[in-house]
């Protein structure tokens, strides 16, 4: 009998055969080898079913002329990918308008370079609403332009463009909404979210219309956005919100001058990855807030484990800011590596009276900042006036929160703004030269830290310090010779440690003391000898400095 030799072999990763190396020798024509060979047709399709996990709009009717809404014939794409377990929806080049666009767990949408997705501006397409998230209270309102709740394993990429054409909402939600109520939508809102008290919800919220996010996850786990370029945001740009695992890289978001259209804003998240992004937008660049007021205070979500690098910020409120929605917590954030280039402010952060939450936990290393037509860095607990209240679960607090290898220029090197009854804690300023046309202010603040810093006021103080305990400054200086003014102003400030100092020539007075509060100040190792006034004391000031 004719003896029949086949063999499988699959020797690397790329065949579409399984890795494992199958041998079969001296095989007998008849029974086994047509088993065999059906087992090898079954492997070939198998793996060519996988190898087509991909589902093009086009062929579920979508149209790349811009002549036709996709939203079903993406919603049919997303739907048979779900269906199969999962795979990517697929844009080939061209132009599509579209309605919203609902994930579902396993769905990779991959827009291609040369695509453009035109979302609709007609309001009713975002109907029916959708449980959402806007600017830190939990609301049924329109549906974000793209849309996941309670997901996993969802990635928005590829190197095309999505545009929310967001004019007619900045321009209905700024004009229209704020003369009447009695829209339809406005009337559905209201009808959805009648557990909302207006009185804890004043403004944008009360009127009732409120602009959809343009990318809102919600509650969704392994979060990827890479690659894509986003403009014309109706609201904030990028809103994961009670997500875990988000990954956002290589995007690239240009907003116009334009209404709290922010970039990125991963809100109430835990293990965020930012990278490699481009930042040009109509409100903050990045920002991190965890809810607002008493509705982030029940949620108690925490924005937490976040890094944000390699990134640049043009046009914006501000490059990194946290709050002011803090009321659930922000802790274990890490900014690095980003350059900011003419925005209002660079780092910031912000809460009022009334917030709660506690932000703790901040690094900020190896930045960058040019043309800040604002604070360099702002550290503000004050961001709303409100009167003094006892402290309770309604009272911020700031601490633990540490800058460093830091070159910035802007109108004013820094602002901390504490409270009388919850001062911010434990700040230190590392290795940073700021060249500014004001110095550092700094109020309501305990255990604060200067080292090796060197600021560059065109007037004033290089540091005013009021209602301060415990401030040392190592090796504080100033280019810029203070010639009316003193270098460092002290105003009931307790336990302060000055040394290292080495005032440049033509400084007229180093320190002046005032204040009935100012106490154990103490000077050392200080070069003084170009200084012809080293300390001033006003009358108020009862203890004699002694300068060593």
């Amino acid at each position: 009998m004719t003896k029949a030799a086949i063999t499988v072999v699959n020797e690397s990763s790329g065949s579409p055969f399984p890795a494992e190396t199958l041998r079969f020798k001296q095989m007998r024509p008849g029974g086994e080898a047509l088993r065999l060979l059906a087992l090898l047709f079954l492997l070939l399709t198998t793996s060519a079913a996988h190898a087509q996990q991909s589902y093009n709009v086009l062929k579920y009717g979508a149209r790349n002329d811009s002549t036709k809404l996709a939203t079903a014939a993406i919603e049919k794409a997303i739907a048979a990918a779900s269906k199969a377990g999962g795979g990517t929806v697929y844009f080939p080049a061209g132009k599509y308008r579209t309605g919203p666009i609902h994930l579902r767990s396993n769905i990779t949408i991959d827009i291609e370079a040369g695509a453009v997705l035109y979302f609709s501006d007609n309001f009713d397409d975002y109907l029916p609403m959708v449980q959402s998230r806007y600017e830190g209270t939990d609301v049924m309102s329109f549906s974000p332009l793209f849309y996941a709740y309670k997901a996993e394993n969802i990635t928005i990429k590829g190197r095309g463009t999505i545009d929310g054409q967001g004019k007619k909402w900045w321009d209905y939600a700024e004009g229209q909404s704020r003369k009447s109520q009695d829209s339809k939508w406005q009337q559905e809102f209201f009808r959805l979210n009648q557990n909302i008290l207006k009185p804890d919800l004043p403004g944008v919220v009360e009127r009732g219309f409120l602009r959809p996010p343009f990318i809102q996850p919600m509650y969704c786990k392994n979060v990827r956005i890479e690659g894509i370029t986003i403009r014309n945001s109706p609201f904030w740009t990028v809103n994961p919100e009670f997500c875990e695992n988000v990954t956002i890289t290589g995007v690239t978001i240009n907003n116009p001058k334009s209404p709290n259209t922010d970039g990125i804003n991963p809100e109430s998240c835990r293990n965020v990855h930012i990278s490699d992004c481009h930042i040009s937008v109509g409100d903050d660049c990045i920002t991190i807030k965890s809810g607002k007021d008493r509705a982030g205070r029940q949620m108690n979500v925490p924005a937490e484990n976040y890094t944000i690098t390699n990134c640049t910020m043009l046009s914006g409120h501000g490059g990194v800011v946290i709050g002011s929605e803090m009321s659930g917590g922000v802790k274990k954030i890490t900014i690095s590596n980003c350059i900011f280039d003419g925005t209002d402010r660079g780092i910031r952060i912000k809460t009022a009276r009334g917030r709660g939450g506690v932000v703790e936990d901040i690094r900020v290393d190896n930045v960058v900042m040019k043309n800040i037509r604002e604070q360099v860095i702002v550290l503000d607990m004050q961001y709303a006036n409100a009167p003094q209240e006892p402290v309770s679960e309604r009272t911020p607090r700031f601490r633990n929160i540490h800058f460093s290898n830091i070159t910035a220029e802007g109108n004013q090197a820094g602002l901390l703004n504490g409270l009388a009854e919850m001062p911010i804690e434990n700040v230190t300023f590392s290795n940073i030269n700021i060249d500014a046309k004001q110095g550092f202010t700094v109020k309501e603040a305990r255990n604060i830290a200067f080292h090796n810093v060197q600021i560059n006021p065109q007037t004033g103080p290089a540091l005013r310090a009021e209602n301060v305990r415990e401030l040392r400054l190592d090796g504080l200086r100033s280019q810029m010779p203070a010639t009316t003014t003193s270098l460092v102003e002290l105003t009931n400030v307790e336990d302060a440690f000055m040394y290292n100092s080495f005032p440049t020539p033509g400084t007229e007075t180093f320190l002046t003391l005032k204040g009935a509060k100012t106490r154990n100040i103490v000077l050392q190792n200080n070069h003084f000898k170009a200084v012809k006034n080293p300390v001033v004391q006003e009358a108020a000031v009862k203890e004699k400095v002694v300068v060593n």
